[in-house]
């Protein structure tokens, strides 16, 4: 292409070369990053994470500590309390004793030495209690004014050391960019150049050098007087004068269709083709008349508009008229249907594989029995199919692992395409990968076909209009839909026979998905054109 004469085709290559040099700029960009930025403080966020760990353990341990002096405290201040009841009540018991004149002396003895040592006991539990106090209030304060602080200068510590080495990292992230920063600019200016390069004028006039004919236009049609009883032969500058100059021979009620480049009807036959596949040397648009070619300069120049202007019908033919190549795992399908046919497939393996297997224990069993009583038959002769079952259940091992890779593929695809609801703004699935067909041949081959069949057979002798590939551009009578769809996803019809439409728009199904993943609708505002299937609820008629 870049040998052409073309200047938006030299353009377009240049352009192509400073977006490869452009794109290997970020590449280098992304290799830094990686390297340098990102591996580095993916490496230093586990450091951090150890040692943020290792502060919060400790921290732990010290707040545990402080809560066993608490519960310490709280046992002596209960048994505290419980000896100065026990003692109160000793007393009272001693006291009342000592007034009562029916006890006797030893039942008031008694009494006293119980009360003397309840007393003595309290006052062993209140030291003990104090000490407890004490010792957990300097507990308490070195917790709290020694070890907390220094856990949390800690952390600061470590935080801010993070953000020391984040902030390095967006350095190295934007001397990363500005390194690339002038050959980019050079990129972009190359592009610029090759943008102004571009010369409409020039373009013209290498189009009109290679295609031209080099043929005269035609002269002024002359008048035949049919009032005179005499032979009149046609002019040789009238449009539908044959290129050998001999007149024509026409019967009564038969006239000579006039041929204009325009034309709609009476569609030609196409010219001859050589063994290669291109027109005969006699009908090359840049070469001279031949007498005997039988084609006018108006016929050459149909070949030209062919040549000039591609039939779109002919992509599909390339695509083999919508077909598909089938694979082993299914991937020419969209991917609901690919995980469908992978489970099926998965589960026919996995019966065939069970069924080697109880094939496989029979055998065995089998062959127990021949050992054991070699009158029922040779244990030898079973080796033969133990060994066939022992394969089978190999090869088969292997294709459940192959198609449990491949449905785990597809059922991961399915879950990042399909959106959970209507009203949620998820993801739409992935468009398929396949070019939707080209929608204006369907619509234009129908219609001529319709035509055709219409229109009677051209006579002999009828000369047919030229410039046929015109009938492509004028507009049909639309075919009648064959259901309704409704839009789950918003698709914008970026690509060639492709159509945009909203989210919850309803749409007219003009032809089903043939298996590429592909719809073809009408909106109602007008338009036609493909969508992705998935992205529609399909009612048909």
């Amino acid at each position: 292409m870049n040998d052409s004469g073309f200047s938006q085709q030299q353009s377009f290559v240049q352009i192509l070369q400073e977006v490869n040099d452009f794109a290997g700029q970020r590449e280098l960009v992304a290799e830094n990053l990686s390297v340098h930025v990102c591996l580095e403080l993916a490496k230093y966020s586990q450091e951090m994470k150890q040692e943020r760990k290792m502060h919060f353990q400790e921290g732990r341990r010290a707040q545990q500590q402080l809560e066993s002096g608490f519960k310490q405290l709280e046992n002596s201040k209960r048994k505290f309390e419980r000896d100065c009841r026990e003692a109160e009540k000793a007393a009272q018991t001693a006291e009342r004793l000592d007034q009562d004149i029916n006890a006797t002396k030893a039942d008031v003895e008694k009494a006293k030495q119980q009360a003397h040592l309840r007393s003595h006991m309290a006052e062993e539990s209140k030291n003990e209690y104090a000490a407890q106090l004490q010792r957990f209030n300097r507990d308490q304060a070195h917790f709290y004014f020694s070890q907390m602080p220094q856990i949390f200068n800690k952390l600061q510590d470590m935080d801010e050391r993070r953000a020391t080495h984040l902030g390095a990292g967006y350095r190295l992230l934007s001397e990363a960019e500005l390194q690339v920063v002038p050959i980019i600019a050079k990129c972009l200016e190359g592009m610029k150049v090759a943008a102004d390069a571009v010369d409409a004028k020039n373009d013209s006039q290498v189009l009109i050098e290679l295609h031209k004919s080099g043929f005269a236009r035609p002269g002024d049609v002359e008048f035949e007087d049919f009032s005179q009883p005499m032979n009149r032969v046609p002019s040789d500058s009238s449009l539908g004068t044959p290129s050998d100059g001999r007149p024509e021979l026409r019967g009564p009620g038969r006239s000579r269709a006039k041929r204009w480049p325009f034309s709609k009807r009476n569609k030609p036959c196409p010219p001859p083709l050589s063994p290669l596949g291109g027109p005969l040397p006699s009908a090359l648009p840049n070469g001279p008349p031949s007498p005997r070619s039988g084609l006018d300069p108006l016929a050459i120049l149909s070949e030209i508009s062919k040549s000039v202007k591609p039939r779109l019908a002919s992509f599909r033919s390339l695509r083999g008229s919508r077909g598909t190549v089938v694979t082993e795992d299914f991937s020419h399908l969209p991917p609901e249907q690919q995980r469908k046919r992978l489970q099926q497939q998965l589960e026919e393996r996995n019966r065939e594989l069970q069924k080697e297997i109880d094939q496989r224990e029979a055998l065995k069993k089998m062959k127990d029995v021949y050992e054991k009583t070699p009158q029922m038959g040779d244990p030898a002769s079973l080796e033969p199919r133990i060994t066939e079952t022992l394969n089978n259940i190999e090869r088969l091992k292997l294709e459940v692992q192959k198609y449990e890779a491949w449905l785990a593929e597809a059922e991961s695809r399915v879950l990042s395409n399909r959106g959970d609801t209507l009203g949620r703004h998820t993801r739409p699935p992935d468009p398929p990968a396949s070019a939707p067909p080209d929608s204006s041949s369907n619509s234009n081959n129908g219609s001529q076909d319709k035509e055709s069949s219409e229109e009677p057979p051209p006579e002999e002798g009828q000369d047919a209009p030229i410039y046929t590939e015109f009938d492509e551009d004028f507009e049909e009578e639309p075919a009648s839909p064959i259901g309704h769809c409704v839009a789950i996803y918003h698709f914008e019809g970026s690509s060639e026979g492709t159509i945009s439409m909203a989210e919850g728009e309803d749409l007219s199904l003009m032809e089903e998905d043939k298996g590429d993943g592909w719809t073809r609708v009408r909106r109602k505002q007008g338009g036609e054109g493909y969508v992705p299937t998935s992205y529609l609820r399909v009612t048909l008629n």
